[in-house]
């Protein structure tokens, strides 16, 4: 889908010069926020994962590189931005899912049982009682929850940064379909959480900061709302605050090779998002 109205210019950007050319005073209104990044787990919480294993390092580290794994990988560098403001989840996705409601009880919920290959969590006849749930989101849900919200006082658009496996999971509603190179989550035409009427100029935006990342890869299209329409955290901060805002996935088969990190190709997807956030941003003004 090719951008209604004013055609939108990418800054220039070259290994040199990672960033876009300048930072601008408008990215101090933009939150970016990372739920997903991190593979540790509180030590009650791995504990209860491991039981006595807890002790076990070889077994420990392998326990943590797997969920660090079946996490958004790398995203707190990727969606990184000098001048941004940032929230970023200290803790795994599943010891809690931040971008998940409160209460929300699904497979996939707020707070899983099962990796993304339905491998348990915890050993067999484990069971989270009401008050170990509710004391677990109150510690780890709750303040992210409160640090998003104070973020969002006075910002003009949040971004919600994640990643995606190339094929859907084991658990999802995408099981073993290809995905894009990049989705981009406005929300739907019933809910946006991102101006309707400039929805196609958001993607226009993505396909251009991302042409030359997207064309040396094997994942071509840039899609709005495939696989998903909505990201939970931007749904329920701009319906609370007002703010736009949206998420976005990078197929983590962009930037990971068997697990491990590209760093050419980091540098490039970096440096292209600070060019389609800058974009992002003058599409918010381009309302006022």
């Amino acid at each position: 889908m090719k951008a209604r109205g004013a055609e939108l210019h990418a800054a220039e950007v070259t290994p040199a010069t990672p960033y876009a050319r300048t930072v601008t005073p408008e990215r101090t209104s933009l939150l970016i926020v990372t739920p997903h990044p991190s593979g540790q787990l509180p030590a009650d919480v791995l504990r209860e994962m491991l039981g006595d294993d807890i002790f076990d390092t070889p077994a420990r580290e392998a326990f943590l590189q797997r969920l660090f794994d079946d996490g958004d990988a790398y995203t707190d560098l990727l969606y990184s931005l000098p001048g941004a403001r940032h929230v970023q989840a200290p803790w795994s996705r599943f010891a809690v899912d931040l971008n998940r409601e409160r209460d929300d009880r699904v497979d996939n919920g707020v707070i899983k049982h099962t990796d993304f290959d339905r491998r348990p969590l915890y050993g067999p006849g484990y069971d989270l009682s009401e008050q170990a749930r509710e004391e677990r989101l109150r510690r780890l849900w709750d303040p992210f929850d409160a640090a998003v919200t104070a973020a969002l006082s006075g910002a003009r658009l949040m971004i919600v940064g994640h990643s995606m496996a190339p094929f859907g999971p084991k658990l999802g509603l995408d099981t073993g379909t290809p995905r894009p190179a990049i989705c981009l989550m406005p929300g739907t035409e019933a809910a946006p959480t991102f101006p309707h009427d400039r929805w196609g100029a958001l993607q226009n935006a993505a396909e251009t900061a991302f042409a030359d990342v997207i064309n040396a890869s094997p994942y071509r299209r840039v899609t709005l709302g495939e696989p998903w329409s909505t990201d939970t955290l931007s749904l329920s901060h701009s319906r609370r605050s007002g703010v736009p805002a949206f998420g976005i996935e990078f197929n983590a088969g962009l930037h990971l090779q068997e697990g491990r990190p590209v760093d050419a190709v980091m540098r490039q997807m970096n440096a292209a998002f600070a060019v389609f956030a800058e974009a992002a941003l003058q599409l918010v003004h381009s309302g006022d």
